[in-house]
C-alpha cells in the first residue's frame, strides 16, 4: 500500500510544476493544481501504476471570497473560485483532494468526464450553483435549478432571499417570475449569553 509520502513523492515526480503545492490534513493529502494541466493531472492519477485512484468520489466548486476575513494571513487574493476534486484508490486504500483554481474572469476549466464518466452530474451542478464552465462537456445544462433560474446560488454574494420568484398564474394557465416579495430575515442569534447560549430578541 503506498503512503501519503509515496503518493506525493510520485506525483511530484510524475507531473512537475503542475503541481502547485501539497498539503496534508488530518491523514489527507490536498494537491493544488496548475487548472490548464487538469486533464494530464487527472489521468495521471487514474492510471499510474503507484497512485491508481481509479474513483472520483466527488467533485465540487467552492467560493472563496469570504476566506480568511478572520485572519487575513489565510486570505486568497485573486483566487475566488476553485473546482475540488476527491478521488480514492481501492488498491492503496487512500484518499487525495485535488484543488484547481479557475481563472474568475473566464470561470473555465476541462471537463473530465472522459477520465471518469461519474463526472458528468457532479459538473453540472457545479456549472449551476457556482457557474463554471467546464469544457469539452457533452451535455452542460442546469441540473438543479429551473431553466429560467438567475444566477448561481451557491456564490458567497448570491443574496439569501433570492433574486426573483416564481409562482403559477392562472389567469395565463403557466408558471411566471416576479421579484421577490418576501422581507430579508435575520435567522442568527442576535445576542450570545455568558453563559453560551443564545437568545433571540423579538
Amino acid at each position: 500500500m503506498a503512503t501519503n509520502e509515496v503518493i506525493a513523492a510520485r506525483a511530484k515526480q510524475l507531473l512537475g510544476d503542475a503541481i502547485i503545492s501539497t498539503n496534508k490534513y488530518r491523514g489527507e493529502l490536498t494537491f493544488e493544481i496548475d487548472a490548464a494541466r487538469v486533464l494530464e493531472v487527472c489521468t495521471a492519477f487514474r492510471d499510474n501504476q503507484i497512485l491508481q485512484f481509479e474513483q472520483l468520489i466527488d467533485l465540487c466548486g467552492v467560493d472563496y471570497s469570504t476566506y480568511g476575513q478572520e485572519d487575513p494571513s489565510m486570505s486568497r487574493p485573486g483566487k475566488r473560485f476553485a473546482v475540488v476534486y476527491h478521488l480514492l484508490s481501492i488498491h492503496h486504500n487512500q484518499r487525495v483532494r485535488l484543488k484547481a483554481f479557475v481563472d474568475e474572469d473566464a470561470l473555465i476549466i476541462a471537463s473530465v468526464v472522459d477520465v471518469w464518466a461519474v463526472a458528468n452530474w457532479f459538473e453540472r451542478e457545479a456549472f449551476d450553483l457556482f457557474g463554471i464552465i467546464f469544457e469539452g462537456h457533452p451535455d452542460l445544462r442546469r441540473i438543479l435549478t429551473d431553466y429560467g433560474f438567475i444566477g448561481h446560488p451557491f456564490r458567497k454574494d448570491f443574496p439569501l432571499i433570492g433574486k426573483v420568484e416564481m409562482r403559477y398564474d392562472p389567469e395565463k394557465g403557466r408558471v411566471v417570475y416576479q421579484p421577490v416579495t418576501i422581507e430579508p430575515r435575520t435567522l442568527v442569534p442576535r445576542e450570545i449569553r455568558e453563559d453560551g447560549f443564545s437568545v433571540r430578541n423579538s
